[in-house]
C-alpha cells in the first residue's frame, strides 16, 4: 500500500484488511475492513488523524517512511482498532504530541499505557493551527464510546469522523462514489456499533451539519465523496420511522417452532406485511441487526430447554436488548415439552426495549388446529397494529 493524496498536502495513510472476518471477538465482517489513517502536512506543522490496528502497524509504519516529522497525532477514539498503532508512532516521532479529547487521555492512558506528558485535551470547538491548514475538533460522544470526536479540516473541506459514519467493508477504491454495496456495509456497521446510541446519534448529526465538507473520510471503510447519501441514511436509520417489517429470529429442536414460524410467515405475507426470518444456528447476526433498524416488529420464536428458552434464543434475546432497536411490538411464540416459562424468561431479558408485547402463541407438542387458528389471529392483529403506524 502507498499513501494516497485525497487533498493537496492530505493524505490516506491506513491500510485494508481484506481478510480480517471477525471483529470484537463477536461481530461478522463478511467483506474485510480497513483501518484509516490521514497525514496533514500543513506549511507548519504536520499531523495524524488517527493510526490503524496493531495488527497492521507494519502497514503504517511503510505508509509513514518517507514522513521526517510528525508533530500532532489525533486521538479521536481511543480503541484498539484506531489508537492501537499510536504508540509505535510515538517511537517513531518522538517529538509527537497526542492530541484528543479531555474523557479520551484517560481511556488512552489505561488502554495504551501512553504517557500523560504527551497528551494534549482539546475543547469542543477548539481549533489547532498547522500554518496554512487549521484542525477545527467536534466532540460526538457516544458514537459510539464516551470520548469520540470528529476533526473538521475547513480549507480542505473534509471531515475525519471517526467510527461514526463508517463502514466494515475492504476495497481498492479510495471513494465510495454512489456504490449501494458501501451504504449496505455502512447499515451493518450502524446497527451492530450505533443503533443503541441512536438519540445521540441524531444529536450529532445535527452538529455535524452545521459545518460545510465535501468529503467524510470514516476510520472505516472508504471515503464519502457524496457525503449527503451516507448523512441522509443515517438520519432515517436513526429516525423514529419504521418499517412495515416483522423480523423473526427462532430456532427449532423437533420441528414444532419452525412449523409455527412458517405458517405465520405465511399468514403475514398474505396480509401484506413483510417478514424477514432469521435460524438461529447459521444466521449471520449482522444480518439480523441490519433488519431491526427498520422493524416494527419483532417475533421471538423459542424451543423450550429445561423450562427456558432455547440458549441461542436467549443469546439474540440479550442481544437485541443491548442493541435498543426502535421496535414497536414483541411477540413470543414457540412450543414446549411438558412444562414451560419461556415468556417470563424472555420478558425479563428485554427492559430496554420499549414494546408493547402483543401476543404470545406456545403449543405443548406438535402444532395442532388450535395453535394454527392463533397464529391467524396474531397476524390479523400485527396487520391492524402496522396499518396504524
Amino acid at each position: 500500500m502507498k499513501p494516497r493524496e485525497i487533498r493537496n498536502h492530505v493524505y490516506w495513510v491506513g491500510a485494508v484488511d481484506w481478510n480480517r472476518r471477525l471483529f470484537d471477538s463477536l461481530i461478522p465482517l463478511p467483506d474485510g475492513t480497513s483501518y484509516n489513517a490521514y497525514l496533514i502536512q500543513g506549511s507548519e506543522k504536520t499531523a495524524l488523524v488517527d493510526a490503524v490496528d496493531p495488527a497492521m502497524i507494519e502497514v503504517l509504519k511503510r505508509q509513514l517512511a518517507d514522513v521526517d516529522r510528525i508533530d500532532y497525532i489525533v486521538a479521536q477514539h481511543a480503541e484498539q482498532d484506531h489508537a492501537g498503532g499510536i504508540p509505535f508512532v510515538m517511537e517513531m516521532h518522538p517529538e509527537a504530541v497526542v492530541i484528543c479529547s479531555p474523557k479520551a487521555k484517560e481511556l488512552l492512558i489505561d488502554h495504551l499505557e501512553i504517557p500523560a506528558e504527551r497528551v494534549k485535551t482539546v475543547g469542543d470547538g477548539e481549533s489547532l493551527s498547522l500554518g496554512d491548514k487549521t484542525l477545527q475538533f467536534v466532540h460526538t460522544p457516544w458514537v459510539h464510546w464516551p470520548e469520540t470526536m470528529t476533526t473538521y479540516l475547513p480549507e480542505d473541506r473534509i471531515l475525519f469522523s471517526c467510527d461514526f459514519l463508517g463502514s466494515h467493508i475492504a476495497m481498492s477504491d479510495l471513494y465510495a462514489g454512489e456504490a449501494p454495496s458501501v451504504i449496505e456495509a455502512a447499515k451493518r456497521y450502524y446497527a451492530e456499533i450505533m443503533m443503541p446510541f441512536r438519540k445521540i446519534v441524531q444529536k450529532n448529526l445535527s452538529k455535524i451539519r452545521s459545518l460545510e465538507f465535501d468529503l467524510i473520510a470514516p476510520s472505516h471503510g472508504p471515503i464519502y465523496d457524496h457525503p449527503e447519501q451516507i448523512l441522509a441514511a443515517t438520519e432515517d436509520w436513526a429516525s423514529d420511522r419504521v418499517s412495515n417489517l416483522v423480523v423473526i429470529p427462532y430456532i427449532s429442536m423437533h420441528g414444532s417452532t419452525a412449523i409455527m414460524v412458517d405458517y405465520l410467515v405465511a399468514a403475514l405475507a398474505e396480509r401484506g406485511v413483510t417478514v424477514q426470518k432469521f435460524e438461529l444456528s447459521t444466521t449471520d447476526i449482522g444480518k439480523l441487526a441490519m433488519a431491526l433498524v427498520d422493524a416494527a416488529t419483532i417475533v421471538i420464536g423459542a424451543p423450550t430447554v429445561h423450562m427456558g428458552p432455547h440458549p441461542n434464543v436467549f443469546s439474540v434475546t440479550h442481544l437485541a436488548n443491548a442493541l435498543r432497536p426502535k421496535l414497536r411490538y414483541a411477540v413470543i411464540i414457540g412450543s414446549y415439552g411438558w412444562n414451560t416459562k419461556v415468556v417470563e424468561q424472555i420478558s425479563g431479558l428485554i427492559p430496554n426495549l420499549s414494546v408493547e408485547v402483543l401476543s404470545t402463541v406456545l403449543c405443548k407438542g406438535v402444532p395442532k388446529a388450535a395453535t394454527f387458528a392463533e397464529l391467524e389471529t396474531l397476524a390479523d392483529l400485527i396487520q391492524e397494529k402496522h396499518a396504524a403506524l
